[in-house]
């Protein structure tokens, strides 16, 4: 207590030893944490940064407040701090509901690990989440410049620390959507189609081999996998580069120590994977339109086929304005498009994807010119991918950073992916500097909730307590804590 004693500010992010560690002795205080917090740090994030972070934070803070994320899995800890919450409030502890009202998280890492934060906290299914701050610790950090923390990491020593601290007592709560995603693979024994090895299966992606009565495709011969994003899903050429940049920190994780060394690392990976001279390294049946049929859904109950142009090579489903480390590809739609289209600004919270196409590489470029942008295709609660057999062996996909390679059937085999808007979450927007833009900025509260009509389940799934569903964030199967698949 002797720091937290000597400096005001540090004393409202307090949270007492025995709310955290159950039969620690009760501490009295002659005052209310004005923003408790708790403290997720993935140590193997940034090079050598995360550790020290872990470091200063253990010295700032109580120490049974902050985590590594290495060590303590934040599915476990939180699931037995608002086990101990309900045990103190049911004997009358009213600083405990007090703190509980009023906590807030930091998760320091990459999006990968802000996503597995996320995912755990929407599988806890609280009545009343706490909000999140997220401290840019990875190489692309794309949901934390989302809204307003940045691009890099604000710095580990103390002031920098406290800085950051105080930021987050100055930040606004923001409501954001989350987007379930189910993938069925129809693999019967002599299907050439192989379901994801576990150790590829992304943080993001919980396989069931349950099987559902009620559910029409999740039948026998099926494996299902479900999950949840908050920024985006893409396929195609951009998740390939992913998918090759991790694999090459996986085989050789000495080599990738600092952010601009990651950088460089990823650029080198985008040319040997022929992202910048697609017409020559890749095959036309490798296309989007060549791969799959996508269709959309605009309004409840009616699908429709979307147009995918055939020079499409990489196609993103983005929930945030921030991709490949910062890059806007939804831009701002003129007028006339608005109305020509039926397109709108994109919001956090209007329970709308912006679906967006790249040829290649130097089709990506044109984000860093003023106004540019991908290829606008639709806006849509919901989307499906339904992949041809025998287009090809396999697909990358990525979601929040996470990449993985996609077995595709040859044969009779069928793997179908879904995308459902599925409630919302509360972000911590900073005080300054943030991006994302609210719908509830711009319209009334009841316009907002038109927006929300969407049932957030898919066509013959079960409701919204069945075990598919609790499991929204796959937070059960989050095997490690390094962020996978970060990209630029």
């Amino acid at each position: 207590m002797e720091n937290l004693n000597s400096d005001c500010l540090l004393k409202e992010f307090y949270i007492p030893s025995y709310i955290m560690v159950p039969d620690s002795p009760v501490e009295h205080l002659s005052y209310v944490p004005s923003y408790p917090v708790i403290v997720f740090i993935n140590t193997k994030s940034g090079g050598q940064l995360g550790g020290q972070l872990l470091v200063t934070c253990h010295e700032l803070l109580n120490t049974v407040q902050v985590f590594d994320v290495g060590k303590d899995a934040p599915d476990k800890v939180l699931h037995n701090l608002y086990r101990n919450f309900k045990r103190l409030k049911s004997n009358g502890d009213n600083l405990a509901a007090e703190i509980e009202g009023r906590l807030r998280l930091i998760v320091a890492g990459g999006d990968g690990t802000i996503s597995w934060l996320l995912g755990v906290i929407s599988d806890l299914n609280l009545a009343q989440p706490p909000p999140v701050a997220t401290m840019p610790l990875g190489t692309g950090n794309n949901i934390p410049y989302s809204f307003g923390w940045g691009k890099k990491n604000p710095g580990i020593d103390r002031e920098s620390v406290k800085s950051f601290l105080d930021r987050v007592m100055k930040a606004r709560e923001m409501k954001v959507d989350s987007w379930h995603i189910i993938m069925r693979m129809h693999a019967p024994e002599d299907c050439s189609c192989d379901p994801i090895a576990l150790p590829e299966l992304p943080h993001s992606l919980h396989m069931f081999r349950r099987v559902s009565p009620t559910n029409v495709l999740n039948m026998e011969d099926y494996h299902t996998f479900r999950g949840g994003f908050w920024n985006y899903f893409s396929m195609g050429m951009d998740a390939q580069v992913s998918y090759a940049f991790h694999s090459e920190r996986k085989l050789h994780p000495e080599k990738f120590k600092n952010q601009l060394g990651n950088q460089r690392t990823y650029l080198k990976l985008g040319c040997t994977q022929g992202w910048f001279c697609t017409s020559l390294c890749h095959p036309t049946s490798r296309n989007i339109a060549q791969l799959a049929e996508v269709k959309i859904m605009k309004k409840h109950g009616q699908w429709e086929k979307l147009h995918i142009p055939r020079s499409i090579r990489s196609i993103v489903c983005l929930n945030l304005p921030s991709f490949s480390g910062g890059l806007n590809p939804w831009g701002t739609p003129s007028r006339r498009k608005k109305q020509d289209r039926d397109l709108t600004p994109p919001f956090v919270d209007d329970g709308l994807l912006e679906i967006v196409g790249f040829k290649d590489a130097w089709h990506g470029l044109v984000l860093l010119t003023p106004g540019g942008h991908g290829t606008r295709l639709a806006q849509a609660h919901r989307i499906k991918f339904e992949f041809h057999k025998g287009a090809a062996d396999h697909a990358y996909m990525r979601m929040d950073g996470e990449p993985w390679k996609q077995p595709l059937p040859r044969d009779d085999g069928k793997v179908i992916v879904e995308i459902s808007h599925r409630g919302q979450i509360k972000m911590l927007a900073a005080p300054d500097n943030c991006i994302a833009k609210s719908i509830q900025d711009t319209t009334s509260s009841s316009s907002v909730a038109s927006h929300h009509t969407e049932e957030s389940c898919i066509e013959g799934s079960e409701d919204s307590e069945s075990e598919e569903r609790k499991k929204f964030g796959a937070a059960v199967s989050f095997r490690s804590s390094d962020d996978r698949g970060i990209i630029l």
